[in-house]
């Protein structure tokens, strides 16, 4: 398909649900653009642990983690921040990836699907008239029948469009910093460990080729009081837990600088604006601490494909199309993105954190329930 044509999809963030549903309308036969203002391979924040309720959906795109070594995770490690440690079984598994690699996957299968991929192309707006979207990008205007939104946690378009989270006022959900290292350090493959200091926690685990992903989120304003110094945020406030501190101590960076992204939200946000369907931390994002982000931006996905698969053979109209993904959304992710924020509010507290921890010990199958909570069933 030439540019002046009008695509039946075209998609704005090139993450994995964006890849994702690229893949999925392709290869039903639709013409379909997706705009990255990236270009692959890339780093991105990220936990990059995966629960394997997504391993049916990444077979299924032809996706061939095979070709990888991938560490199987089963074993969830917290410790409250005098460094104690608690255990949990994580019963469904999971298993561990990086998004340099991930994504890097998933764009070779969207190009082998024929999808048009705009890398290095920054959206500037996206606007709906006469029944058809016109995207405005910096490498010019784009038409498609249905925009979805896959472009992360805050952008550009957010702002513009004054999506009702970037208006909030500055709280205890919504002005977070996460930053991100692949560290060489020796730590069991088997297990996902999430370590808390005051106002935020730090998670660790194995990925491919033997290296770690170590990924942080605290508050804006503990950078704040370290004068913006990572490294003095790290040593000075990290590091009052033992556990942070002997990593700390004895991991190797394989970044020259760490990767890190600002004014992080947790508040509520729509699945449908301006008449596109918004997917992964576009539509809601969900607690690190729940390390699930990735399996939902999938899943996402899927629920989105459905429905437009059903528009574009015109079954539904655009206003069930926006009314049953919106539904369906909430109905697979509103109580994981509860019970994120729920968590998120006990984490990072002295006290808080120490009780909380304490009662899922001694309450196994409390926390077996919160834990089935964050994760959702094989789709």
């Amino acid at each position: 398909m030439n540019d002046a044509a009008i695509y039946d999809v075209a998609i704005i963030g090139g993450g994995l649900a964006g890849l994702s549903l690229a893949i999925q309308c392709a290869g039903a036969g639709y013409a379909v653009i997706l705009f990255e203002k990236e270009d692959y391979p890339f780093h991105k924040v990220c936990g990059e642990y995966i629960s394997n309720e997504s391993l049916p959906f990444l077979q299924r795109l032809g996706v061939p983690l095979q070709l990888y070594y991938l560490p199987q995770i089963n074993t969830l490690q917290v410790s409250d921040m005098s460094g104690r440690l608690y255990q949990f079984p994580l019963h469904s598994g999971g298993f561990g990836i990086s998004r340099y690699t991930l994504d890097s996957l998933l764009y070779r299968t969207a190009l082998e699907k024929g999808v048009t991929v705009k890398t290095n192309t920054k959206v500037q707006d996206v606007q709906f008239a006469d029944d058809c979207f016109t995207v405005i990008t910096s490498a010019g205007n784009y038409q498609a029948r249905v925009a979805c939104g896959a472009f992360g946690k805050r952008s550009n378009l957010d702002v513009k469009w004054k999506r009702s989270f970037t208006l909030q006022k500055s709280n205890k959900l919504n002005n977070y910093i996460g930053i991100k290292y692949h560290i060489q350090y020796p730590h069991a493959e088997h297990v996902i460990a999430l370590h808390n200091f005051k106002d935020g926690y730090c998670g660790i685990s194995k990925i491919e080729g033997d290296k770690c992903c170590l990924c942080y989120l605290t508050t804006a304003a503990n950078l704040k009081q370290y004068n913006n110094s990572i490294a003095a945020m790290e040593k000075g406030l990290l590091s009052q837990n033992p556990q942070l501190r002997e990593i700390f101590n004895n991991a190797s960076s394989l970044y020259q600088q760490p990767l890190a992204i600002s004014q992080i939200s947790f508040e509520p946000k729509t699945q449908v604006e301006n008449g596109m369907l918004m997917l992964g931390d576009t539509a809601g994002l969900i607690t690190p601490l729940c390390g699930n982000g990735m399996s939902m931006a999938m899943h996402a996905s899927l629920l989105a494909f459905q429905n437009v698969d059903l528009f574009l053979q015109r079954r539904i109209s655009r206003t069930q199309m926006e009314r049953e993904y919106a539904t369906a959304w909430r109905e697979q992710f509103a109580k994981r993105l509860l019970v994120g924020r729920m968590i998120q509010r006990v984490f990072g507290g002295e006290t808080s954190t120490a009780l909380f921890l304490k009662t899922m010990h001694h309450l196994p199958s409390l926390a077996n329930r919160v834990i089935r909570l964050t994760h959702g069933k094989a789709f």
